[in-house]
């Protein structure tokens, strides 16, 4: 990238702006969005190792449309084995259905209706056999505790799994013109008879657009996190034997000796997947890291949204000078960044692409989602939210001290740089994870085409990018109203 106005001082993503180039690449689905970090990925966008955010539904629902999530590190080295195991289980096209029997009841329904953004139960009986399904508008004015199979609606559509193996595309057009025409926006999908997924209209839209992320055995992608303290090698060696894909080493200042001796003890284990270590800001925090066995650095201190660092520390800096000056210092060592934190909006996302990281970490815009871990609840004015919460703040430390004695995790918990709840409220238009890679990825493919490039190399080599004044930045903000 270039600048058109040399700035004076560090930006943020608020700061510039993309400049149009001359371009031939007429439409975005001739965009390639794949990264070029061995990471595996068809889309640029990372999911958070944040408690709040990421768990088995978002790993394996962002991984179909081609991203990755980070399994945090406070989880149990057991847990991530059996999350990854199931992950690698699911289907790379289908959707995992909810299911429940037709003796269950309409309350059971409406306790796991809200765990996936497709918004139906699959009713099977004894031999997975799909018998009905039930919405949470079949729910409505009966008895919680009315039997699933007085209320679910017999006989739905069925496709059969073998249809999709061959001319994929094809047949996920015919599906979901079918859906269509039967006026229902969800299908089960069917193997000798047997439940093996559901699948959407928009599902199968996505399906013929996005490419899904697969190991070698073309399973889904998984990403796991491992902290600097404890015994940081033998839960590396528990995490690489579990099977995760991508391996992150990760703490709020990685430009610290206990970082370099981590990534040292990690590597030599030869893991044979890249290594992500972070966070830092500086062109010699990535060449320390590199040197220590780092494939991706990942950068950003302070930017996030759950994040007090810099009004607590007066630590950070301004996320793109920092994603761009530490990119450019990767890219010299044969090594890539991640942007982590600081987005809000799709133009972000592409304003760190261009400053050269090869993918965008993001945390609690995801946050509120179907797919992330924690529990739906509903506010005394009816809008639907999930709690979130920083990684440095009180609550998280207190979740990674369980250990500890009383005294230990009293005198850590003095000590906080990050929020520890927040409300972050579901989109009624966009309440799943998909619904915001859809509009993330549309408006970073928009970007490319306006800047000429085809896939996120060039794009990196043709952005021109100026600085503004906040009124600037004011100026492109749809109004809300009319004046």
């Amino acid at each position: 990238m270039r600048f058109i106005n040399e700035p004076a001082t560090d930006l943020t993503y608020s700061d510039v702006f993309l400049v149009p180039s001359a371009s031939e690449v007429i439409s975005r689905f001739d965009v390639d969005l794949a990264s070029d970090d061995s990471t595996g990925t068809t889309i640029p966008l990372v999911v958070a190792n944040m408690t709040a955010v990421t768990g088995r539904r978002m790993v394996e629902t962002v991984a179909r449309r081609g991203g990755l999530a980070v399994l945090p590190q406070d989880i149990p080295t057991g847990v991530i084995r059996e999350v990854t195991q199931w992950v690698k289980s699911r289907d790379v096209v289908f959707e995992t259905p909810l299911k429940l029997q037709p003796g269950n009841t309409v309350i059971d329904a409406l306790h796991l209706i809200n765990k996936r953004a497709h918004g139906a139960v699959v009713v099977v009986d004894n031999s997975n056999r799909c018998v009905g399904i039930v919405r949470a508008s079949d729910c409505e004015g009966v008895d919680r505790y009315s039997s699933l199979e007085s209320v679910m609606r017999p006989n739905p559509l069925t496709f059969e799994a073998s249809r999709f193996t061959d001319n994929r595309d094809d047949a996920l057009q015919a599906a979901f013109e079918e859906l269509d025409a039967a006026s229902t926006s969800l299908a089960a999908v069917t193997h000798d008879g047997e439940l093996q997924g559901v699948i959407t209209r928009k599902g199968a839209l996505r399906s013929t657009i996005y490419q899904p992320a697969v190991d070698g055995n073309g399973r889904l992608r998984v990403a796991a996190a491992v902290g600097i303290n404890g015994d940081v090698e033998a839960k590396a060696a528990a995490l690489l034997d579990a099977g995760v894909d991508v391996l992150v080493v990760d703490t709020a200042h990685g430009h610290q000796r206990k970082m370099l001796e981590a990534l040292k003890l990690v590597s030599g284990l030869n893991p044979r997947i890249p290594i992500v270590a972070g966070n830092v800001v500086s062109a010699d925090g990535v060449r320390d890291l590199v040197a220590a066995g780092a494939n991706i650095i990942k950068v950003g201190v302070g930017p996030g949204a759950m994040c007090t660092t810099r009004m607590m520390t007066a630590v950070g800096r301004p996320q793109f000078s920092a994603v761009r000056e530490c990119a450019e210092a990767a890219a010299g060592l044969g090594a890539h960044v991640w942007a982590d934190g600081g987005v809000r909006y799709p133009r972000d996302v592409a304003l760190a692409l261009a400053a050269g990281a090869s993918q965008v970490m993001i945390g609690s815009w995801f946050a509120g989602t179907y797919e992330s871990p924690g529990d739906l609840q509903t506010d005394n004015n009816g809008r639907q939210y999930k709690e979130s919460f920083g990684m440095a703040s009180a609550r998280a430390v207190q979740n990674r001290t369980q250990r500890d004695d009383v005294f230990a995790r009293a005198r850590k918990g003095l000590f906080e740089e990050g929020i520890s709840t927040s409300k972050m409220y579901l989109d009624p238009a966009s309440p799943g994870v998909e619904d915001l890679l859809d509009m993330i990825t549309a408006g970073v493919r928009s970007s490319m085409t306006y800047a000429g490039a085809r896939n996120l190399a060039e794009f990196r080599d043709r952005a021109l990018v100026g600085v503004q004044s906040a009124a600037g930045y004011e100026e492109g903000r749809p109004l809300p109203q009319s004046w």
